[in-house]
């Protein structure tokens, strides 16, 4: 669907992976750390087009933690250089247009990851220019390069643009780490 409106190439989905797979090598709890030039990404088994074997991640299972702390506690424990200050956290479900409009692109969760983004960046008092690094899921290679719009990361239909100009690989405006 992004394909057919905006424009974007198999190229585009394939720098993702090729991104993805890079930082996979060094993190020692990646399921795989194998690094893939761009070429081998775009000449792997095709799943379903435009996605590869490369552009879609294992089956697997994952979990997330945080250990939240007050700030006398920080100090306290001298932990002022590992603390991350949380400015806003919140929780969104689909909304009706995840299922009437008929967009895969809403299906993936456009519409909902949007709307918290766009809350979140409110309450904390930023912009998605203010973001430095964002840890995503990459499930899907077109999960991701969705996402990166609805995060408003860059406009609408212009996630191809972002890509080939390194936005979000290293040395870019953000780097997305699986």
């Amino acid at each position: 669907e992004h394909m057919e409106k905006y424009g974007t190439k198999l190229e585009h989905f394939a720098k993702i992976a090729w991104k993805n797979h890079k930082h996979s090598v060094n993190n020692p709890y990646s399921q795989f750390r194998d690094e893939y030039t761009l070429e081998q990404i775009l000449k792997s088994p095709m799943i379903h087009y435009p996605l590869n074997k490369l552009s879609c991640c294992p089956t697997s299972d994952g979990a997330g933690a945080a250990i939240l702390a007050s700030e006398a506690f920080v100090k306290e424990h001298g932990l002022e250089d590992q603390a991350v200050e949380i400015l806003d956290i919140r929780l969104m479900t689909d909304f009706r247009t995840t299922f009437e409009e008929k967009s895969n692109i809403k299906l993936v969760g456009f519409d909902m990851a949007k709307a918290c983004a766009e809350a979140v960046y409110k309450t904390a008092g930023i912009t998605p220019k203010d973001v430095n690094v964002c840890e995503l899921h990459d499930c899907f290679a077109a999960n991701e390069l969705v996402t990166y719009e609805a995060l408003g990361f860059c406009d609408i239909g212009k996630a191809g643009e972002a890509i080939d100009r390194g936005d979000f690989t290293y040395g870019g405006k953000i780097v997305v780490n699986p």
